[in-house]
């Protein structure tokens, strides 16, 4: 399992566009993706409305785990993602 930590810096924080786009990432990969707010909300990062639920707003920390056979690709590509985008 993999797992680390990304503040949000868009100042909209996790809406619709960006949703939208790492859904797109994370289905990309055969992995189980979760994201947890600081909050104690998960979400599945495959799922755009579970995404949109979650809140997380800028400047709040999220934690990405991710378990499975392309883990470690699926890491480095959404740590890239979420650098470029939120």
């Amino acid at each position: 399992m993999k797992e680390f930590k990304y503040t949000i810096t868009d100042e909209t924080g996790i809406h619709a566009r960006p949703a939208g786009l790492l859904v797109k990432e994370a289905s990309r990969f055969l992995s189980n993706i979760e994201i947890e707010t600081d909050k104690g909300k998960i979400a599945d990062a495959k799922r755009l409305f579970a995404l949109m639920s979650l809140g997380a707003a800028h400047g709040d920390t999220i934690t990405v785990r991710i378990n499975g056979s392309d883990e470690a690709q699926a890491e480095s590509a959404l740590h890239s993602f979420l650098r470029e985008n939120l």
